[in-house]
């Protein structure tokens, strides 16, 4: 029997609980603590202390009563009804707990190994809207053969029946195939003796709709035909794939069960009200489970190509280049004819380029540039060459295009340079557009590292020193420098990398020397400009383990949270 005892201890007086119990030859005093003052709620205390006190002597597992000082609240609920109640939507009426909360709470138990959760696939039969119209009104056919008197026109019908044509049409297909209607010159309707014995039963469908919603792998055959028949119809049952659960339990449950631990002195929140009142004092709190599975949590960060767009910057930045920028929409004078790109390269075709239509087309720059430029092609400007040896037309390069490819900007940036300013060093990341056809390893929108060294002193060895030294900084060890042809460089290169995944090489970009019909019209003299296009996404995409560059620009949230960062 539990009794109350005043102590004093060192001069001040506190109140206790004590009990006796029996353990072998010996008993035992148990005590708990109450305070000063005596609570107002005391009994239900001294009820609290016997309960624990039964519960030492019955000896509970200690890992049975860690597992219960563990449990969430929700969990505490929905515990006892387990036993009895098997699926979700048992639970949740048997406890009166949301949907939400016993699905957590089956969540929790499981990650703590004291029940299984059985998913179930069910394909549920279920009723539409013109399938509740109908049980409402009548099926359309069976409203068709009532409206029947004699032999009678089918507008006829629909005016006393209230159908739709496309009812009408139904109707007339469904009870012809049933033998139940007989189809007049003229389009009269007589109906049957077949006719007449169907409306002296109700119909299989109509049957069907007043029984669901029911499973499909549970149709008896004449529900199937109702269902075979209905489900050619517009809107009348609709299907529903539902995942039922359902709940197994494990030994641990019942030994949890029998243990009859008592929640009642477990806290789940430390509040400031239990703090200043004491109420604390002697009870335990909730322990936490550092086991439990829970969700990741993504840092913010930013898209992992742009990770690698500022890796490659910085790159470039540290080799003692500058970064230039310009416009994405530029004139075909900038993308193409600075570039020394004859007016008829197939380059400049629709099938390789987008041009803009409105505005359809641009200006030139001033005449200095638009002369050197037109000289160029027409008789190479003083440069040793013939040109392309055509007339230029001013009208062709003011044709707006999205830019074709970065080195715009390299044209526009020789354009702006005094020859006080050799020599320079210039890179851009940037976007352009080609009309490509879309696969692993090309995109109609890609980005374009680009690059020019303008300097007296410079020569092929020096771009190759400059492409390998990159390409080794974004971790590929083997580079290839192959001869190739573009039109505004000589000499000119394709640089190859080897795909170690599909053991290929894959061309990255194009490089060479500025032609001097290139430099000299648009700086004034003839000066060794080294220069480079790389494509970007092909580049980035071995580190990130993706073979295939679309999968790039995914917007795939789940992507951009798992996927590696950038580290070089």
């Amino acid at each position: 029997m539990v009794y109350r005892k005043q102590v004093e201890i060192k001069g001040q007086k506190y109140w206790y609980l004590f009990h006796t119990v029996r353990s072998g030859d010996k008993y035992l005093k148990k005590s708990k603590y109450i305070g000063k003052e005596l609570p107002k709620d005391i009994e239900n205390i001294e009820k609290e202390f016997l309960e624990e006190v039964k519960m030492k002597k019955e000896e509970i597992p200690k890992e049975i009563r860690e597992l219960a000082e563990s449990l969430h609240p929700y969990e505490r609920k929905v515990l006892p009804f387990l036993k009895d109640n098997k699926s979700l939507k048992q639970l949740v009426k048997a406890s009166k707990m949301q949907e939400i909360e016993v699905m957590r709470a089956l969540q929790w138990l499981e990650n703590k190994n004291i029940l299984s959760i059985k998913k179930d696939l069910k394909e549920i039969i279920s009723i539409s809207k013109n399938g509740r119209l109908y049980l409402e009104k009548g099926l359309p056919e069976k409203r068709f053969l009532k409206a029947i008197e004699g032999i009678i026109p089918v507008d006829k019908i629909k005016e006393k029946a209230g159908l739709e044509k496309d009812e009408i049409n139904v109707c007339l297909g469904l009870l012809r195939r049933k033998a139940a209607i007989e189809i007049k010159p003229g389009m009269n309707i007589n109906i049957t003796e077949q006719g007449k014995k169907l409306l002296q039963k109700p119909f299989f469908e109509e049957l069907f709709l007043k029984q669901l919603p029911l499973e499909s792998r549970d149709l008896t055959q004449e529900q199937k035909y109702a269902f075979n028949e209905l489900k050619k119809r517009k809107e009348i049952i609709k299907t529903d794939i539902v995942t039922e659960r359902s709940v197994e339990l494990k030994e641990i449950y019942n030994e949890l069960i029998k243990a009859k631990i008592s929640f009642k002195n477990i806290i789940d929140e430390l509040s400031p009200k239990i703090l200043k009142d004491g109420s604390w004092r002697n009870k335990s709190f909730r322990r936490y489970d550092i086991k439990i599975n829970v969700p990741s949590i993504s840092g913010g960060r930013r898209h992992f190509v742009n990770e690698a767009v500022a890796y490659i910057k910085k790159v470039w930045l540290e080799m003692g280049f500058k970064e230039m920028q310009g416009p994405l929409l530029q004139t075909s004078f900038w993308n193409f004819d600075a570039l020394f790109t004859a007016q008829d390269h197939p380059a400049r075709e629709m099938q390789d380029t987008f041009f803009i239509k409105n505005p359809e087309k641009g200006k030139l720059p001033e005449k200095k540039f638009v002369d050197g430029v037109k000289n160029a092609h027409e008789n190479g400007f003083e440069t040793g060459s013939l040109g392309w040896r055509y007339k230029w037309n001013p009208e062709t390069a003011m044709k707006n295009v999205l830019r074709t490819h970065t080195t715009v900007l390299s044209a526009r940036a020789i354009a702006a340079l005094k020859k006080d300013d050799l020599p320079a060093k210039y890179f851009t990341v940037g976007k352009c557009f080609r009309n490509e056809t879309v696969d692993w390893c090309h995109l109609f929108e890609l980005c374009q590292v680009e690059g020019i060294v303008v300097d007296p002193d410079v020569n092929f060895k020096n771009l190759v020193g400059y492409l390998i030294e990159f390409y080794k900084k974004l971790g590929y060890e083997k580079v290839r420098i192959r001869p190739a042809y573009f039109p505004y460089t000589e000499m000119s290169a394709e640089v190859d990398v080897f795909h170690p995944v599909r053991k290929e090489w894959v061309e990255l970009g194009g490089s060479g020397i500025f032609r001097p019909e290139v430099v000299k019209p648009l700086l004034g003299v003839e000066v060794p400009v080294l220069a480079w296009g790389l494509g970007m996404e092909r580049a980035i995409s071995m580190y990130y383990e993706i073979n295939d560059i679309r999968d790039l620009y995914r917007n795939d949230l789940k992507q951009s949270r798992e996927i590696k960062t950038w580290l070089k």
